[in-house]
């Protein structure tokens, strides 16, 4: 008999979370996405060459490909994104995409953009392999998304409170890559030039509450499949009463920890035996 394996995310809880993110016109929680997309820019500024046809993979209300307008004699910008009220915002030409499933041809782009989408591809080598066919010969892959340090202040706490109150844990994290794996992952994939680095941006909030509002905001929250749907008040009371002694600073305000992986990879050309300049920094 032949098992059948749940696939890791529910992919329509996620699209809900990033159309719910909707909801919050105006209420601060794309801070993190506005932050890592202006980093994004700061390395493409870095590449010597111009790029016609972007793909903004990922786009939620199209930030990134509006930053990316002007720049690089960028022609035609996509912005495909998965949840169709969220792309609304997005500009034209727009594509309600999954990042798992990129429904373009091969050849069709110069670069591909993606600003923190990519955790959420259960296949990421697959995922990877679609973006280098996407590419044109001497494309570039210039991709951001979280790594494996990220909310270890937030997993510590829920993993502590619900043992100790519920006698077992669910998953409440997505899995994560790490930085040593990811220049490998884009070796894998058929990429030249890997280069994968880090960015960590700690982020305080007042208590644990104010810190899950956010990740509400930014439509980052639990969307695993295995994952217990809700969270008894004891347990979320446990958990704030942890995370404030264990990851509280002096002023009381408790820290967040979001490790932000930086991912660079070039689509095959002859021209590559000489080496591209390139971003090739680490930031703690």
């Amino acid at each position: 008999m032949e098992e059948t394996t749940a696939p890791l995310f529910d992919r329509r809880a996620w699209r809900a979370h990033r159309d719910r993110a909707t909801r919050r016109p105006g209420g601060g929680a794309d801070f993190l996405h506005l932050e890592v997309a202006e980093r994004l820019i700061d390395r493409l500024d870095l590449v010597n060459r111009d790029f016609g046809a972007i793909l903004d993979l990922g786009a939620r209300d199209g930030a990134l490909s509006r930053m990316l307008a002007g720049r690089k004699e960028a022609e035609t910008i996509v912005a495909a994104e998965p949840a169709a009220r969220l792309l609304a915002g997005a500009p034209t030409p727009r594509v309600c995409a999954d990042p798992e499933l990129i429904p373009f041809r091969d050849a069709s782009f110069d670069l591909v953009a993606s600003c923190l989408a990519l955790h959420w591809c259960a296949d990421l080598p697959g995922t990877l392999v679609q973006i280098r066919r996407a590419l044109r010969p001497d494309g570039l892959l210039l991709a951001a998304l979280f790594g494996g340090h990220t909310l270890v202040e937030l997993r510590t706490a829920l993993f502590e409170a619900e043992l100790a109150a519920e006698g077992g844990v669910s998953p409440r994290v997505s899995p994560t890559v790490e930085l040593g794996d990811a220049a490998g992952l884009l070796q894998r994939a058929g990429f030249a030039m890997p280069v994968a680095d880090s960015e960590t941006i700690t982020v305080t909030y007042p208590d644990l509450l104010a810190l899950l509002r956010d990740l509400r905001g930014m439509g980052e929250t639990n969307a695993l499949t295995a994952r217990r749907r809700f969270l008894s008040r004891a347990t979320l009371a446990r958990a704030a009463a942890i995370y404030a002694e264990r990851f509280a600073g002096p002023d009381g305000r408790i820290r967040a920890t979001f490790d932000i992986l930086f991912l660079t990879g070039w689509a095959p050309h002859p021209d590559h035996k000489t080496p591209r300049p390139g971003p090739r920094r680490r930031i703690a």
